[in-house]
């Protein structure tokens, strides 16, 4: 399926290394995520001055449809005779890599765009994808985190709004169906999960679901409170993608190895579950979020799932925030 062999998946984090080690202090306490990402010098300029450089690895699925991995969350691409659609943007400075990319598919126009959420590493590309004059087409919260300034507490950073162009002018609330020569893409609103705004986007006759950022496979996600998102949230989005697939599925995660199946996602939803009930034990206890990180509730997961941006404690954090 894949052009190219899979990697640790320390690659798609944008320089690892640089955020890990500031999460701990010189005197070995686990700073705040906020702390944590000041440390890092600013996560989201680190994460574009990567994504500009960082080359584009191209997985071929069936039915069409190919992953691009390389910025920021996993794009998805389906070529047809009508053009081609793409779920997820990535971050404009890929422009070079991802235009490239694009041209080995094919000659087919860009003429679909879909945004899985707002977050930026889903949908910054919408800027220079947006004079391709493509329809743009995200879930109503989308475009309503886009329009505005968009603070993230957690990343201690306000996100500017997109340009007018660059904004999704087709919206829905519920479900939409978007019609390629040969090809269904069923697009569905979770509810609150990663955020307030995450859609499914479901390859119908090819049997792919993009699961955008309700799917980290096999690292720990993030988690958008400052924009309506929740650990409950998120494990409701996992059990209605597990309902959506079968065995045959590919499962296209938001991060994490690009090319998934559904027992993978059935380990990252009972890894969701299991985590959330230790959290939810030592807080009854009346632990601070503090000794909470200290008990170390996410152990049985960590050699799994702990070596990405979202540490064992951020992860800790981030569940204690929800529960």
């Amino acid at each position: 399926m894949s052009t190219k062999p899979r990697h640790h998946p320390s690659r798609r984090g944008f320089c690892l290394c640089c955020l890990a080690a500031p999460a701990l202090a010189a005197t070995g306490v686990w700073l705040t995520p906020r702390q944590a990402y000041a440390e890092a010098l600013g996560i989201v300029e680190l994460i574009r001055s990567e994504a500009a450089k960082a080359p584009i690895a191209t997985h071929r699925l069936r039915g069409g449809v190919t992953v691009l991995e390389g910025s920021g969350g996993n794009i998805a691409v389906l070529t047809s005779a009508d053009g081609k659609l793409l779920v997820d943007a990535g971050i404009s400075v890929s422009q070079r890599q991802v235009s490239a990319a694009l041209a080995e598919l094919g000659p087919q126009p860009v003429t679909h765009v879909i945004n899985t959420h707002w977050h930026f590493d889903h949908a910054n590309g919408n800027e220079w994808l947006s004079s391709l004059s493509p329809q743009i087409i995200a879930h109503e919260n989308t475009r309503k985190h886009l329009s505005t300034m968009q603070r993230v507490e957690d990343w201690n950073y306000d996100f500017s709004p997109l340009s007018a162009a660059a904004l999704p002018t087709e919206l829905f609330s519920k479900e939409r169906t978007v019609a390629m020569r040969g090809s269904t893409i069923a697009l569905s609103y979770y509810g609150a999960a990663h955020t307030d705004s995450d859609i499914a986007a479901r390859f119908v006759e090819a049997d792919i679901l993009h699961t955008g950022d309700t799917y980290w496979n096999g690292v720990y996600p993030f988690i958008d409170y400052s924009t309506g998102g929740s650990i409950d949230g998120s494990i409701r989005a996992a059990e209605a993608n597990l309902a959506v697939t079968t065995d045959r599925t590919i499962i296209v995660p938001g991060h994490g190895q690009p090319v998934s199946n559904r027992a993978e996602l059935q380990a990252f939803r009972d890894m969701l579950v299991g985590i959330r009930g230790n959290v939810a034990a030592l807080k009854r206890q009346g632990l601070s979020v503090a000794e909470i990180v200290a008990a170390r509730p996410t152990a049985d997961w960590d050699a799994k799932w702990g070596g990405f941006v979202i540490d064992p404690a951020f992860f800790t954090r981030l569940v204690a925030q929800g529960v």
